[in-house]
């Protein structure tokens, strides 16, 4: 077994407890309270990254793990496990099935393989499955006929939305990056258009996106690095016309 099976083997364990945490967890679990971020965040949320990371200190010691909710700083080791414990908290406080626990692990800042479940769809997408086809090529090419999924907007500059909104031929907002980027991935998404996302966001989807044959963009139409204000996953060409988009004003205030 190479060392991303090994890895993979140990990610999918990890989300499996979990999961399985979180399959136990009473009504107390979803009751939220904010962070100084304005973020919310459940006593599932803690557990599950509890969880998660002491699955992964257990089989993978060597390798530390950086979590959403435990995270100090913004400088990751040289390699790493990324994790949010539940991408979507918002959703999952409300019921809403759109939530996901998204793994990575992480080499130089580059995410090399993922894991993200979604267990209220009973969905899981990650890396390395041998034989799974590449992006759809029935996807579309040019933002006024793409379905775009656009998250993070409480953070974003209204005006630039409202430029996107009028200018995609639909707008999806899941509420969860990794799901949007799943999105990508399996072709229900042409595009993606995350604001100030976290790695621990991200990282899973990009993975997933890029192993398929898509393109994760940063400012600039650069590759996205973790230090971008904002990621437009898809086709090459459509995703730096998304961001040619989302670029084109200045940001409000300016």
């Amino acid at each position: 077994m190479s060392e991303t099976d090994a890895l993979l083997d140990v990610a999918e364990q990890a989300v499996d407890a979990g999961i399985a945490r979180l399959a136990r967890a009473g009504e107390g679990w979803s009751d939220r309270r904010f962070k100084a971020s304005g973020e919310e965040v459940t006593a599932a949320d803690l557990e599950v990254e509890e969880v998660v990371s002491a699955v992964l200190r257990r089989r993978s010691p060597g390798i530390p793990v950086v979590g959403e909710e435990t995270a100090v700083g913004t400088t990751l080791p040289p390699r790493c496990w990324l994790l949010d414990p539940i991408d979507g908290t918002m959703n999952f406080t409300r019921g809403s099935p759109f939530h996901a626990v998204s793994l990575a692990y992480v080499e130089d800042r580059l995410p090399r393989l993922g894991v993200v479940d979604a267990p209220a769809l009973g969905r899981r997408w990650r890396t390395g499955q041998r034989g799974r086809p590449s992006r759809p090529s029935l996807v579309a090419r040019t933002v006024d006929e793409a379905v775009i999924g656009l998250t993070g907007t409480g953070s974003g500059d209204p005006r630039r939305i409202s430029l996107l909104q009028s200018t995609a031929y639909r707008i999806r907002m899941h509420g969860a990056m990794s799901l949007d980027l799943v999105g990508v991935a399996e072709g229900w998404l042409d595009a993606c258009v995350c604001l100030r996302p976290k790695p621990w966001d991200v990282a899973a989807g990009t993975a997933l996106v890029r192993e398929r044959g898509g393109a994760v963009l940063g400012a600039g139409g650069r590759e996205f690095a973790f230090d971008s204000p904002v990621l437009a996953a898809g086709d090459t060409a459509l995703a730096r016309a998304v961001l040619g988009l989302w670029e084109s004003r200045p940001a409000e205030g300016r």
